[in-house]
């Protein structure tokens, strides 16, 4: 448990800050978002989405429908890629300007509503661009009102202040958080999930699932972003297994879009570390890969990297997964195989090598870790000593499955 390790003295910061339309139905919530929009005075929105997604989920008839009902003008960017770029977000605020947008709409998984989130911010700063948004060289204080219909159920972006984007060119993928970043207003809606095909279902919920595992392991960590990994990760457990045979039971997809939408609350409050350090540099080096994935195959070296700095709280959520963990730190060989064989009986069976990784690409992916804006904050709180060698060694251990 983790009250041994929590200082009762230390005042936390409690973030559940977006006002969030959860369930099956919410989209038509969007005549609500609608109304406020307008009684704000919001009269033009940018829609940001990918190619086709907001139409074949189902979403874009309804949100259409609530802005002409509410006498609104839009435009939309549907140019959005997965492991979006900053080109592509410069392009959405250059056309957000022209047409003097005065809300954003992301919709879709992480990539729109991230895209999204940064539109709103540039649109407010005429000085800057998205380059210089990801590489930290000024720190916004305002953004549009942002909107967020989520599709997915992975990355938890519609209920926090988090965005990630790729600077293609010098291969970073780095994550920002700023509070007006948080959505004034989110769509959960599990209706406009059921499309995805069985592998998004996976990775997406990996997603999640890792979300909370570091969440709950950082130094920052907090007892709720403890709390709600107990929850994700018994969900994603019992009903993961359900959507990968039937992606149409709708009480599974519920309760993992439910996860991922607590487990992105999770690491606004806990915020993450190795992981996604990790893998951010193995996206943004192979952009095909997708991040699910790229987490999934480091995610067993991590736990034997963590497990004994952490061993009271992995034990207590990781229960659901592998059972019987010991509190005092000695099983962690037992928690990091049992997280490899649930990761393989899941389908998620691939390792670095299998995606074309070598010892050869160990230094390079290091030196992103370190070289990547934001990426060392995150290392900067993992519950152990985050040196060149530990990363290393974390990827290296990824090559293939664990060898003890």
């Amino acid at each position: 448990m983790f009250e041994k390790f929590m200082n009762i003295d230390t005042v936390s910061e409690i973030r559940a800050r977006s006002f969030i339309y959860f369930g099956f139905g919410a989209i038509k919530k969007m005549n609500d978002i609608a109304e406020l929009m307008k009684a704000k005075g919001i009269n033009r929105v940018l829609v940001v989405s990918s190619h086709s997604a907001y139409k074949t989920s189902g979403a874009w008839d309804p949100i259409e429908q609530a802005l002409r009902e509410k006498g609104m003008e839009w435009i939309l960017y549907d140019k959005v890629t997965p492991n979006p770029d900053t080109t592509a977000i410069d392009e959405a605020t250059a056309q957000a300007k022209e047409f003097g947008a005065q809300a954003v709409i992301g919709i879709g998984g992480g990539s729109p509503i991230d895209t999204a989130k940064s539109v709103a911010i540039l649109a407010e700063y005429p000085d800057q661009n998205a380059e210089s948004l990801f590489e930290w060289k000024f720190a916004p204080e305002k953004a549009l009102p942002i909107v967020a219909v989520n599709l997915t159920h992975g990355t938890g972006t519609e209920g926090n202040r988090v965005a990630v984007a790729s600077i293609v060119e010098k291969k970073f993928k780095p994550a920002i958080a700023y509070e007006c970043l948080y959505p004034t207003w989110s769509i959960d809606d599990p209706d406009l999930m059921m499309s995805l095909p069985p592998k998004q279902i996976l990775y997406t919920s990996i997603d999640a699932l890792n979300h909370v595992i570091e969440a709950a392991t950082t130094k920052i960590t907090n007892p709720f972003a403890i709390t709600l990994a107990r929850e994700v990760i018994a969900l994603v457990v019992r009903y993961l297994p359900v959507a990968m045979k039937n992606p149409k039971d709708r009480t599974a997809r519920y309760h993992l879009a439910y996860a991922a939408l607590l487990g992105g609350i999770s690491f606004d409050n806990g915020f993450l570390h190795y992981t996604h350090a990790l893998e951010h540099p193995l996206s943004g080096k192979c952009p095909s890969i997708t991040h699910g994935l790229g987490l999934a195959m480091l995610l067993p070296a991590v736990i034997k990297n963590i497990y004994a700095a952490r061993a009271d709280v992995l034990a207590d959520i990781l229960s659901p997964i592998i059972p019987d963990l010991k509190p005092e730190g000695s099983d962690t060989e037992k928690a990091a195989r049992g997280i490899e064989k649930w990761l393989f009986e899941v389908g998620a069976k691939q390792k670095l090598t299998d995606e074309g990784f070598s010892e050869s690409d160990i230094a390079e992916l290091a030196d992103l870790v370190f070289s990547t804006p934001s990426l060392t904050v995150l290392l900067s709180v993992a519950p152990t000593n985050a040196t060149r060698e530990a990363v290393e060694q974390i990827f290296r251990e990824s090559l293939k499955p664990l060898d003890f």
